[in-house]
């Protein structure tokens, strides 16, 4: 199983801002929320002001009715205890009315942000980054924070608030037994701070792993075919069960932390109750504390006894925050080195030439002494023609593919289409001109008709023209086996199309690239999957697309290579030639030993030897 990039985690020795700077950047996505979040922070301290009034009516009560015996009057502070209590309970469900909803709103922006900075984002990222560790992101870490927003931001201001005012409370009960509440309590306050350091660790350390075995999870599903065809699901499993014990050790860890700071948030208040009873007790019979005073006192040292013991998991939980936005933010400040120009231009008529004028391609993490992958390629596509691009393994065939529709940029040279630079278009304009085909083929869990119809939004207020432009690209790929699916072409596909033949899903990539009229057409061996029979019935399809269309085709058949007007030999990075296939098989050695190690049958093989 995989291991986590390097890439996704904090370099050792980095200065990590401080954890309100950190929590600070919430404020573009937030700043709408505010409002309501605002008005629950007041129902919250309305709720807290109230709850403080209680200890003031109960010590009236003891030190009047009760302690005169008046009866009449317990009932009026009976009332008042209780319309407190109900204002209380109403400021607390205005609180959770007001910010659930703004809580939401700021996750959704921001998971939509996030999909949207990864569509945005080059190739080369994704190639870097575990699908797991932007799963966990965009799931459990936005959740994280949207819970935060909701409840434990407010909480926290206001349980800080509380206990202020509950101390200023306490010392005009008794400023002596206020003193010593707030001497009692200040271990809390100053081991509730140390946890930061190292809680913030673990934590991060908690939430990559969990990114981690998602990744696990993911490549078990979609590799599920393959673990039970070679028999190591048992291996798998190991691997998951080492990775999940990781993640408890730390789990536990934290566990570890929280109870320590748990340990001293029940310890601190019950010592320092024990030591404001004994002076309470001493004060009270000298005269100088009233009973009423005394219970006044207690109860209001009750009513912060919940806000103090909550800034354990309210602290963990703005750490573990904290560390979610930083984990949100590693992706959202990655810088795009595949942009769109300030002033793009445009193709208006666009014919189809494709120009490659020494195009050079290297890899950034490639190490120095390595040649480029793509080193100095100079060829040119006129419109309309169609050429073969065929090399050994690893000569750069796929990657010089994917630069012509900027899945990767150049690192020196230029591609051109109908000439134009392509970094000179926007990413957008230069897609409608470009189709492509890859070897592997990914369909969306989305129908038939939507997977062909991807390539062409300009068809959708056009359901008729939609229809007649994917019937005609589901024949010319010789996908008529979509009518014998249970719903025909709105027939589901299934998560990346793994419920149809390799074959199938290849034939219907094929369609898509062919649906969307493109002025260049980029097929990387679209083919390899499909029997001898079904590719010559495509390759005559493909003959009528091709004779209007400019296409670059990567070849690992013989057969296929027959399709193309010419052929371009690609040895170390390099066209080394170009020419007829006939041309090329009789005067160039290393194109003959190309072809003859194509994927064919046995006769062709034997043919070109001979």
């Amino acid at each position: 199983m995989s291991q986590q990039s390097p890439s996704t985690r904090p370099p050792d020795g980095e200065v990590r801002p401080s954890t309100v700077r950190a929590l600070a950047r919430l404020h573009p996505y937030a700043r709408l929320a505010y409002p309501r979040l605002a008005l629950g922070l007041v129902a919250s301290l309305i709720a807290a002001v109230v709850a403080l009034l209680i200890p003031l009516v109960l010590q009236l009560l003891v030190d009047g009715p009760l302690s005169s015996g008046d009866r009449s009057q317990v009932w009026p502070a009976f009332g008042v205890v209780l319309a407190l209590g109900v204002v209380e309970a109403l400021m607390i469900g205005t609180r959770r009315r007001m910010v659930l909803t703004p809580s939401t709103r700021v996750e959704a922006t921001m998971r939509n942000s996030l999909y949207s900075k990864l569509q945005d984002l080059p190739v080369a990222f994704h190639d870097r980054w575990q699908s797991g560790q932007l799963l966990s992101r965009s799931v459990s870490d936005l959740s994280l924070i949207r819970r935060w927003l909701a409840f434990g931001l407010l909480l926290l201001i206001v349980n800080l608030v509380t206990i202020v005012v509950g101390f200023v409370v306490l010392f005009w009960y008794s400023w002596v037994l206020g003193l010593i509440f707030v001497v009692a309590s200040l271990p809390v306050f100053v081991v509730s701070f140390a946890f930061e350091k190292r809680y913030s660790v673990v934590a991060r350390r908690s939430q990559d792993q969990v990114g981690d075995l998602a990744t696990s999870v993911e490549e078990s599903v979609h590799g599920i075919r393959v673990l039970k065809a070679f028999g190591r699901g048992k291996h798998s499993l190991r691997e998951f069960v080492k990775q999940a014990e990781d993640l408890r050790g730390t789990e536990i860890e934290k566990a570890k932390a929280i109870s320590k700071l748990w340990l001293w948030l029940l310890l601190v208040p019950d010592v320092a109750f024990a030591l404001c009873l004994l002076g309470g007790i001493g004060l009270a019979a000298d005269g100088q504390l009233t009973v009423g005073q005394l219970f006044a006192f207690f109860a209001t040292a009750t009513v912060l006894r919940w806000p103090v013991e909550s800034i354990g998991f309210l602290l963990s939980m703005t750490f573990d925050t904290r560390t979610a936005v930083d984990r949100y933010f590693e992706v959202m400040d990655t810088e795009n080195a595949v942009t769109d120009p300030a002033r793009p231009k445009t193709i208006a008529e666009p014919r189809g030439r494709l120009e490659f004028d020494a195009v050079h391609f290297r890899y950034q993490d490639s190490p120095a002494q390595y040649d480029d992958l793509v080193n100095g390629v100079d060829l040119v596509l006129e419109p309309g023609e169609t050429m073969a691009l065929v090399g050994l393994t690893g000569s750069g065939k796929t990657t010089l593919l994917s630069l012509v529709s900027r899945l990767y940029d150049v690192t020196g040279g230029r591609v051109l289409v109908d000439g134009v630079d392509v970094r000179d278009l926007t990413r957008e304009e230069l897609r409608r001109h470009i189709g492509m085909a890859f070897e592997d083929a990914t369909l969306f869990s989305t129908s038939v008709r939507e997977n062909v119809m991807l390539g062409r939004p300009d068809l959708v207020d056009d359901p008729a023209e939609a229809d007649r432009v994917m019937r005609e690209a589901l024949d010319i790929a010789q996908a008529d086996f979509v009518e014998r699916l249970p719903d025909g072409v709105d027939t589901r596909v299934g998560e990346e199309g793994l419920s149809l033949s390799g074959g199938q899903r290849q034939r219907l990539a094929l369609a898509r690239a062919i649906a969307a009229r493109p002025a260049v057409l980029v097929l990387d061996d679209p083919l390899s999957a499909l029997d001898v029979d079904t590719e010559a019935r495509v390759e005559a399809g493909l003959r009528r697309v091709l004779a209007s269309t400019t296409s670059l085709i990567v070849a690992h058949r013989p057969s296929t290579v027959t399709l193309a007007d010419r052929v371009a030999l690609l040895e170390n990075g390099r066209v080394t030639a170009v020419g007829r296939h006939s041309d090329l098989l009789a005067a160039n050695e290393h194109y003959r030993y190309v072809i003859s190690s194509l994927d064919d049958d046995t006769n062709t093989r034997e043919e070109v030897l001979a």
